[in-house]
């Protein structure tokens, strides 16, 4: 049964898949949270079960589970095993890898003083998407610019990624050049698709947006690197860090992927 690897999408109530729903069922079963009927059919009673287990148990860090009767990246290696959900580490292509250099070697530069959107290295960040940063401008998207932009140097190449410091402007530019992107949803759905150096865009409401870096993947999870963002992972942030929490289904709108560029 721990073998079993995720199917690449939620599994809830009518799923289709009668293999699947009775290896959940077992497993319920298995772990005290039944008696489920092994029917092969994801019904309401199944549904109870599977949120008696997430009240039960915590994710694979010890985090508590989302109660809402679906398994999904999450849910599943705490049924199945850490190893059944998809992991990556390894950048798809050079540049993403040595994009990922560029922004560990930034990890640490705080804005001088916190809290002002400035300093010698958060300024260098904002003039390279062509503003003065006097503006005091948001600056996560023009950290990631600056990422891309130092690998493109030295790769002796152009750079691919479009320059703004506009989040969702970026998403939506990137959209009509026809550059890959992966809705959060689909990402949600399947860790898979999501690869280190691929850029995450959340819609935080108002026209705003924050993004950042993958770092790693690990099944429903993420590592990653932001720019104007602090330890809780606000999106006004006073440095750049590396996260350790953030969630595939916390990225609501998706990710970018310049891999193929």
């Amino acid at each position: 049964m721990a073998s079993l690897q995720y199917p690449g999408r939620i599994v809830k109530k009518g799923d289709p898949d009668e293999a699947i729903v009775k290896a959940i069922q077992r497993r319920l079963n298995a772990r005290g949270c039944g008696p489920v009927e092994v029917s092969g059919t994801f019904n309401a009673q199944t549904e109870a079960a599977v949120k008696l287990f997430q009240a039960r148990f915590t994710d694979v860090e010890g985090v508590p589970l989302v109660v809402d009767g679906k398994v999904g990246s999450i849910t599943w290696p705490v049924m199945f095993g850490e190893d059944t959900v998809p992991a990556a580490d390894e950048p798809p292509s050079p540049l993403l890898a040595k994009v990922l250099t560029n922004a560990r070697s930034q990890v640490g530069v705080m804005e001088k003083p916190p809290g002002s959107n400035r300093g010698p290295e958060v300024d260098q960040y904002v003039r390279r998407v062509g503003l003065n940063p006097a503006g005091r401008f948001a600056w996560c998207a023009a950290f990631v610019y600056y990422c891309f932009d130092e690998a493109a140097s030295t790769m002796r190449r152009s750079n691919p990624v479009i320059k703004t410091a506009g989040v969702l402007t970026h998403w939506a530019e990137a959209g009509h050049r026809g550059i890959p992107r992966i809705t959060g949803k689909k990402a949600a759905q399947n860790p898979a698709l999501v690869q280190p150096g691929h850029i995450f865009v959340i819609d935080t409401g108002g026209g705003a947006g924050h993004t950042g870096l993958v770092l790693e993947v690990s099944g429903g999870k993420l590592i990653t690197i932001e720019g104007n963002t602090n330890d809780g992972g606000s999106r006004e942030g006073i440095g750049v860090f590396q996260r350790d929490s953030r969630k595939i289904a916390q990225i609501n709108k998706g990710f970018i992927d310049y891999s193929a560029t």
